[in-house]
């Protein structure tokens, strides 16, 4: 059974009767393989048998689809994916911005120099999470990849779509975080990937630059790219600020952080990485960088995130003709956002709370900062 089994059903999901029906499914057919029963045909009928895939449209292939039993309703583990990236805050929590971290570092492992792995899963399927120094911090969310990957590798869910789906999920979970096309039917590599091609908070513009545009970005693509900043809270780049923000939303999908990290005068705790800095003050970036500063700029810099962010997810995919759309099965956007715990967390920010690591710590986890922290 292919991921585009489990995943496909964003149509068929649409025909399910209501929301739990895609896990009923899916239930069912695993009392069926344990009992070693049939289960339901998966025979074609009408000018379906023997028709080629290549020519069918998107009607028969939904139909196709239906019949050949590929009707788990994905929306299940996007689900379940939200439920663990979002607490009582409504924030997104650690757990999101490190999917989101680890879909750009298992796809970024590609060049066009080099080739290289890209968008294969090798990034968990070689163990990269715990020996490449530029994946510290992913350790956890790798262990939760794995722990969904043997929940759901029996319905042919493949481990690179699990993370590339993750990231998106983890995305729209973000508050103003905008819904990416998600595509499905890549194919693992337990391949280790090539050295030297992610990037470092240390590097100059010009290495970026060079960098990203050997992944086929321009420089307002890989601006668009550095927002995902704006929920950060950096644990490893100065191990003297464990939790510091890079921008005084975390957690929020915002412009923020394009402002705030040019602005000398950005709260105290805002941390910035000096690559980005080199971005923001860069002739050849600087212009895209301040058209993100607007906090009218969230859907102009939401659309241009989204499409860079499609062309991320398939570096190094070389089947991209047979991928399933699978977008419908994200989480819906949420348009705006407010928080009980803005005073504290400005506060905070501000460096006026001396349980500095507290309220941190609660961050990190997405829950609110009470009032007398």
């Amino acid at each position: 059974m292919k991921f585009s089994i489990v995943l496909v059903a964003l149509t068929a999901g649409t025909s399910i009767a209501h929301p739990g029906m895609g896990k009923a499914m899916a239930d069912i057919q695993e009392i069926q393989a344990r009992d070693g029963r049939s289960g339901p045909s998966t025979e074609m009928i009408g000018d379906l048998v023997g028709l080629d895939d290549r020519r069918l449209t998107a009607t028969s292939r939904d139909i196709k689809n239906i019949l050949s039993g590929r009707v788990l309703c994905v929306e299940h583990i996007a689900n379940e994916m939200r439920g663990m990236m979002v607490r009582d805050a409504g924030r997104c929590n650690n757990l999101a911005r490190a999917s989101i971290r680890l879909g750009f570092h298992d796809a970024a492992t590609w060049s066009k120099d080099t080739g290289g792995t890209g968008a294969d899963g090798s990034i968990i399927l070689t163990a990269e999470c715990a020996r490449v120094p530029e994946n510290n911090g992913l350790a956890e969310v790798c262990a939760q990849m794995k722990t969904w990957h043997d929940k759901y590798k029996g319905y042919g869910v493949s481990m690179v779509d699990l993370i590339q789906f993750a990231a998106n999920v983890a995305t729209v979970s973000c508050p103003l975080g905008p819904r990416i096309k998600t595509y499905i039917g890549r194919k693992d590599n337990a391949v280790e990937p090539p050295r030297n091609l992610l990037p470092s908070p240390f590097h100059s513009a010009d290495r970026l630059l060079q960098l990203f545009a050997d992944k086929t970005f321009t420089a307002d693509g890989l601006i668009a790219l550095m927002g995902a900043h704006s929920t950060s809270q950096q644990r490893f780049v100065n191990r003297t600020r464990p939790g510091d923000p890079q921008d005084s939303t975390p957690g929020v999908w915002d412009v923020k952080y394009y402002g705030e990290t040019i602005d000398a005068n950005a709260p105290q705790r805002v941390f910035k990485f000096q690559s980005d800095v080199n971005l923001a003050n860069d002739a050849r970036t600087r212009a895209a960088w301040e058209s993100f500063i607007p906090e009218s700029s969230q859907g102009a810099w939401n659309h241009a995130y989204a499409a860079e962010y499609v062309r991320m997810s398939l570096l190094g995919v070389y089947n991209n003709n047979t991928l399933t759309d699978c977008t419908k099965a994200l989480p819906p956007f949420q348009r705006s956002y407010s928080s009980s715990d803005k005073s504290v967390i400005d506060r905070f920010m501000h460096g006026l709370i001396g349980s500095a690591q507290k309220v941190k710590n609660l961050l990190l986890k997405g829950d609110k900062v009470p009032s007398n922290v």
